[in-house]
């Protein structure tokens, strides 16, 4: 999938620089779960969250959405890490050549907030990992030996 920004989403970054001072490298707006994810520069989180989460609620008011932010980061294996936050991600397991890749967590705590609500933080991972590492997630498992 390639990365469109378009009108409303460019509207929806610059909203948030303005609120927030941090940097947005995009913004996908998701109607099924009526929500609004920002991909942060790295090292901008703590600027994009604001003091117990202040920037967000703001935000949030103003758009009329819930606000979802990820973390960028380069590798692969951590920007899945940072999507899933707060769940404790291990690893993930390659399979074939192209097949999708499935993320494993250490505690059967973490499994329910890994795939969320209604699957909606697993929808969060498959969106962002298409449009910016080229990877399909397959499912979320409960690494071997594990709680």
């Amino acid at each position: 999938m390639e990365r469109n920004i378009g009108f409303k989403e460019r509207r929806y970054i610059e909203e948030l620089r303005i609120l927030t001072r941090a940097t947005a490298l995009d913004c996908v707006i998701d109607d099924r779960f009526d929500r609004v994810i920002y991909v942060i520069r790295q090292g901008d989180m703590g600027l994009a969250i604001g003091k117990k989460g202040e920037n967000i609620k703001r935000l949030q008011n103003v758009l009329g959405r819930r606000i979802e932010m990820v973390e960028y980061a380069e590798d692969p294996v951590l920007f899945i890490t940072n999507i899933f936050k707060p769940a404790e991600v291990i690893g993930i397991e390659r399979g074939a050549e192209e097949g999708p890749v499935n993320v494993l967590v250490n505690k059967k705590s973490d499994l329910g907030i890994a795939i969320g609500k209604a699957g909606c933080n697993i929808e969060k991972a498959r969106i962002l990992c298409r449009r910016f590492c080229n990877l399909e997630i397959g499912e979320v498992l409960l690494a071997e030996g594990s709680e």
